[in-house]
């Protein structure tokens, strides 16, 4: 039914859009009106009446692999969308058609939806794979629950309740939740990468067909957490993969943990040891969520347990690296890896420069240990972690390249070598 604001439509036209609306919220999906075989002539000309009026949109392969999703806005013209209603042949596999924000404009939602913001937003218009972009925060409640899975990519994110809480009575219903597809965006419209006083906003961006699998209540505590998406722009490797597309790259930390996997290749071909106990990436392992002493000083011992904390000592025993001095005293992880580089012909101070970054993280996971600090905001923490990721990531690459040169790994390749690396 038109409203004020709506062009008058002819009679056919009227009722289609009302089937059209109809279809659209009758569906959980929103899925449009397929127009196919014996339908195509009838509705022919009221739908480019109503393409016309800025009231409907057509879908057809050319827009989406799947004409049953709306993935967002047409960014076909009005005139395209026209032509291929009028080349519409009733043996073809048809098109779908999809009320616009206009054409849904004044239309009475159905009670079901109420509560329900994004499931309110899709019924008004928004495409399935339109993004809504959200404080990078709002991923606290999930990493920080132990009812929750939670996963922590350099480009995307994923939680959901365990199977374990999922069965639990005492877990309320409205926390029955879960979403696949988290993205990580960012606003670099004013960043300066020499600056670390510039502003990096890192954001996360969902998918509104994700956000109405939310139950109410996470619906609503989503959007106290939705941001203005301005200059925002989603992670290109997550983008790639949402859209079907192989990635070119990784980010920085999956790059550190493919680093530890050649360091130990290389060890273990060189002297029959693994460097490292593990080189599995934590799943919760990941970007600051808030800019915060906490947040860092948290990070910072993660990166420790995954670094220093991490080396074998049967490793650095097979190299013939000692454990203790003359004297008896025991001699640091980190003492024992530098003298094994300079057994294996690297002068000490080039040793210790490249040494350098494990040893800063080290010496910042034990200040915690040792006295009361204040959580504070410094956003120069964003800054900080990526240089250290790069810092480390340099140094690991620069073990490897020596440790590559070792006469029993001269068939080892690095098989990663042409992968680029995104730093954010």
């Amino acid at each position: 039914m038109a409203t004020k604001q709506q062009p008058e439509l002819s009679p056919e036209a009227a009722e289609l859009m009302r089937r059209i609306r109809e279809r659209y919220l009758g569906c959980r999906d929103f899925n449009g009106l397929h127009i196919h075989g014996k339908l195509v002539d009838p509705v022919r000309q009221p739908a480019i009446e109503l393409v016309d009026a800025g009231l409907v949109q057509v879908v057809t392969g050319a827009d989406y692999m799947n004409i049953h999703i709306r993935p967002w806005p047409s960014r076909r013209t009005v005139e395209n969308q026209i032509e291929d209603l009028r080349e519409l042949s009733p043996s073809d596999y048809g098109v779908c058609l999809y009320p616009t924000p206009a054409g849904m404009k004044g239309v009475r939602l159905p009670a079901r939806l109420n509560g329900r913001p994004y499931a309110r937003a899709m019924a008004r218009g928004r495409g399935t794979l339109e993004l809504a972009y959200f404080q990078f925060d709002v991923l606290e409640q999930y990493r920080n629950d132990s009812r929750f899975r939670f996963g922590f990519g350099d480009s995307g994110a994923s939680m959901g309740l365990t199977d374990e809480a999922f069965e639990d009575k005492d877990v309320f219903e409205r926390d029955h939740v879960g979403l696949s597809h988290i993205g990580f965006a960012y606003d670099l419209s004013g960043y300066d990468p020499t600056d670390a006083e510039s502003p990096i906003f890192r954001r996360v961006a969902v998918f509104y067909c994700d956000l109405i699998t939310l139950t109410p209540e996470h619906q609503r505590r989503w959007e106290t957490y939705q941001v203005d998406e301005a200059n925002l722009g989603p992670h290109p490797l997550w983008w790639m993969a949402q859209m079907g597309h192989w990635p070119d790259g990784v980010g920085p930390i999956e790059k550190l943990f493919m680093e530890l996997k050649n360091l130990n290749d290389l060890a273990t071909l060189s002297f029959g040891e693994p460097l490292f106990r593990s080189t599995d990436r934590p799943a919760d392992m990941g970007w600051l969520l808030r800019p915060d002493q906490r947040e860092w000083d948290d990070f910072m011992l993660q990166l420790d347990k995954v670094l220093s904390d991490n080396l074998r000592s049967d490793f650095f025993k097979a190299a013939g690296v000692p454990a203790v001095e003359d004297n008896g005293e025991r001699i640091g992880t980190l003492n024992r890896f530098q003298r094994f580089m300079q057994a294996g012909g690297v002068p000490e101070e080039r040793a210790r420069k490249v040494l350098g970054p494990l040893r800063d993280v080290r010496k910042a996971r034990q200040a915690p240990a040792h006295s009361i600090r204040q959580n504070m905001t410094d956003r120069t923490f964003i800054h900080r972690q990526i240089e250290l990721l790069d810092d480390i990531n340099s140094t690991l690459g620069a073990i490897r390249y020596w440790l590559s040169a070792h006469p029993k790994c001269a068939s080892w390749e690095d098989e990663d070598k042409d992968l680029k690396v995104y730093i954010l």
